[in-house]
């Protein structure tokens, strides 16, 4: 028996935006500057200095976070500054360190230089976390510098400058299946069967204008999550139709579900539909078109004349591809497809 489920709570709500990609600038505390001080006590002659030395600043640090879905907060504010070292005092009083500042992200956020564009961390885990600037250290205080000949330095260290950097965040879904397709491929109306996620449907493309997340749960506590991609087009890697800005998130995936719809009305060839978006993921990434794919015909109910159904088993066995027609209305063929993704996923795992 297949049972309904989704995440709780919901991944992806109507009433708030989904933003996976922002840049911001980030830096880290200076530190303090040292204490140039004199011990004076009375009948304690040439008491010596005892200037303390500053504080260290604080860092800023990125960490994921599981509560979080969205970069939307971080759009909206983009500089960030960790508090400074406090500076010495005298008596030998040190200042205090400045406060770290914590950045949470959602989880699966990679975190990338902006003017390099290398990869600095990789946050794919709950609670991983990277310092990624460090807090300046504090000056030493005059104490520091006394020596036989010089007993009464009259000078102490400033604080170092704090590092800062531009950072780019961008978030990459995790998620075991990815469901990608053409416009309209009826993606969304299955994600809504075999889960409880409540993707927009319509009769119209692109209703779907951000991923869309839900979970799977079978028989023995099984389960696995599914990932709605927005609409692929031809073009897509170069930034047509809403492909480019979330084939990033098809990277996370185990394997790919290329729905394709086999109905009589269905726009253009499915033959032709299946290369034109693997060809936009080979453009893109050459790694995503070795991902386990399988081909799921929809809308097999309003397939009468069976002519694209044929069509598409054959290609897909010469292909050796996986091929399940499927109904997300009647329930047909759901039942086969969800064992065969979950068998598939335990193999996946296993190596």
């Amino acid at each position: 028996m297949l049972h309904k489920a989704g995440i709780s709570p919901p991944f992806f709500v109507s009433t708030m935006q989904f933003v996976d990609y922002v840049k911001i600038h980030v830096k880290a505390g200076d530190g303090g500057r040292g204490c140039v001080s004199f011990r004076r006590e009375k009948y304690v002659p040439r008491g010596g200095p005892n200037g303390g030395d500053g504080g260290r600043g604080g860092h800023i640090i990125i960490k994921a976070a599981g509560r979080l879905n969205t970069l939307l907060d971080l759009r909206y504010q983009r500089i960030y500054g960790a508090e400074r070292g406090h500076h010495g005092k005298g008596k030998n009083m040190h200042g205090s360190n400045g406060r770290d500042l914590v950045i949470p992200v959602p989880v699966g956020t990679v975190v990338k230089d902006a003017d390099t564009g290398e990869i600095i961390s990789d946050l794919y885990k709950n609670g991983m976390e990277i310092i990624i600037v460090n807090g300046g250290r504090g000056g030493l205080g005059n104490a520091h510098f006394a020596t036989p000949v010089r007993q009464a330095p009259r000078f102490a260290q400033p604080g170092e400058k704090g590092q800062e950097r531009w950072l780019i965040l961008e978030l990459k879904l995790l998620a075991d299946v990815g469901l990608i397709g053409l416009p309209n491929a009826g993606k969304s109306t299955l994600l809504s069967v075999i889960s409880s996620a409540k993707p927009k449907i319509a009769d119209y493309p692109f209703t779907t204008l951000t991923p869309v997340l839900g979970v799977v749960k079978l028989e023995n506590y099984k389960s696995f999550v599914v990932a709605d991609i927005p609409g692929l087009i031809e073009g897509a890697h170069r930034g047509a139709g809403l492909g480019f800005q979330f084939l990033r998130h098809v990277e996370r995936t185990s394997m790919l579900l290329h729905l394709v719809d086999i109905s009589d009305i269905g726009a253009g060839d499915p033959v032709e539909n299946i290369e034109k978006i693997n060809k936009e993921l080979e453009l893109y990434s050459p790694e995503l078109i070795e991902k386990p794919q399988a081909v799921i015909g929809t809308k097999l109910d309003m397939a009468i004349k069976k002519d694209r159904v044929y069509g598409l088993e054959k290609y897909c066995k010469v292909k050796n591809l996986d091929f399940f027609p499927v109904s997300a209305i009647t329930n047909t063929g759901i039942k086969q497809m969800l064992s065969y993704i979950s068998v598939t996923l335990e193999e996946i795992r296993r190596r």
